[in-house]
């Protein structure tokens, strides 16, 4: 009988608690999320995004060299940080830590001429340090991010 119990715990239990595991939004930027992009979609890493413009092609790969353009905003709506000239966007190489983990995953879902806006979690952006005196410690991370192109040398 207690072994019955115990199971029937686990079971109602475990899931509970493996996707509040999951979850890396911070308590407050996780409600502000859901009832602000309710049909946000989720990666597994915890990153949330939502598609604006489809673009085409093939999706960037790591060793590419990207063009990005973006707006980059704490969830209180203040921009800390932007590049939205065509002429100079940002330029790197993908998946090289140039950037925060965040952009070198999200990169890699995205097409040349996608925009979206992403939710990028504290964990996967500047963590526990922060980035002062522009960005909090963590801090979730909103992008509004225009992909202009993925090429191979």
């Amino acid at each position: 009988m207690l072994r019955r119990l115990c199971l029937a715990l686990c079971c109602c239990v475990l899931p509970l608690a493996l996707q509040a595991q999951r979850e890396k939004l911070p308590p407050d930027d996780l409600e502000w999320v859901e009832k602000n992009f309710p049909d946000a979609i989720k990666t597994t890493t915890g990153i949330r995004y939502v598609v604006i413009e489809a673009g085409a092609g093939e999706t960037a790969k790591p060793g590419q060299m990207v063009s990005v353009l973006y707006v980059g905003r704490l969830v209180n709506g203040q921009t800390f940080d932007q590049k939205q000239d065509p002429k100079d966007p940002l330029t790197f190489r993908l998946g090289r830590s140039h950037v925060i983990h965040g952009w070198d995953q999200i990169l890699q879902r995205m097409r040349p001429g996608d925009k979206w806006l992403v939710i990028i979690p504290p964990e996967l952006a500047y963590g526990s340090r922060g980035q002062p005196p522009v960005i909090p410690r963590n801090a979730t991370l909103v992008f509004m991010m225009h992909l202009l192109a993925a090429k191979s040398d």
